[in-house]
């Protein structure tokens, strides 16, 4: 945190703590902080401390990472709360509605590849020339006959 009030202070959490509060393991937590998600800083002992919003932060970050958000777009998300208090429900309404959008889009993407894949499962081939998953517009017949995709999978992986 880029400036930490002596309430603050006085509250802070360890990062066990925090670890122990949250669930999170402490790798996380580190990981969280170097790509931006949460800060801390370093007491006397040069050990790391939170201030206690963080315990929310981090029910943030879970929350969305389950709901398959990047974690780039909870960095951003996040960016926009204010460093000096614990986010709200209102927080909450606006972060989940810049996500909603994203969200649906890949909802939709995930149902059109569940009702394709049932298909291929059936055929047991995926190199059909109406296979939309795997040779959309029969691409691969330009390259020969046969299963090209298995032929030249470990250049294609």
């Amino acid at each position: 945190m880029d400036q930490i009030t002596p309430k603050q202070r006085g509250r802070a959490l360890s990062i066990g703590e925090v670890a122990s509060r949250s669930g999170v393991a402490v790798s996380a937590l580190r990981f969280y902080e170097d790509k931006g998600l949460i800060s801390s800083w370093r007491n006397a002992g040069n050990q790391r401390r939170y201030s206690r919003d963080v315990l929310r932060r981090v029910a943030i970050i879970k929350v969305a990472q389950r709901a398959g958000v990047p974690l780039a777009s909870i960095r951003d998300a996040l960016a926009s709360l204010p460093q000096e208090r614990t986010p709200t429900a209102e927080d909450w309404r606006k972060l989940s509605a810049r996500w909603q959008a994203e969200l649906d889009a890949r909802i939709e993407c995930l149902s059109q590849l569940r009702d394709q894949l049932s298909g291929c499962i059936g055929c047991g081939c995926l190199s059909l020339e109406r296979c939309p998953l795997r040779n959309p517009e029969d691409t691969l017949a330009c390259e020969g006959p046969g299963p090209r995709l298995l032929e030249a999978g470990a250049e294609r992986a």
